[in-house]
């Protein structure tokens, strides 16, 4: 993936071997801002039966994702 392939809303897949923070490795994140060296976005927490988790965001380079489609819902 490279400069301008990415778009807000965008998901992407977190490669577990080049992804710098292990913690998450294969996660689906949401793309909310994209930047010049990659993107920055947020991985979906679990919550419990009555209330939805939050987000952990985090800053990944191109390197680090791959593309995998859209998302429908996003946290504004």
């Amino acid at each position: 993936m490279k400069k301008g392939q990415i778009e807000k809303g965008a998901v992407v897949q977190l490669n577990p071997e080049t992804v710098k923070n292990k913690a998450f490795a294969r996660c689906f994140m949401i793309v909310t801002e994209p930047k010049s060296f990659g993107t920055q976005g947020y991985v979906q927490a679990l919550g419990t039966r009555e209330e939805m988790g939050g987000q952990a965001y985090y800053r990944v380079t191109f390197e680090e994702m791959e593309s995998i489609g859209f998302t429908h819902w996003t946290v504004e």
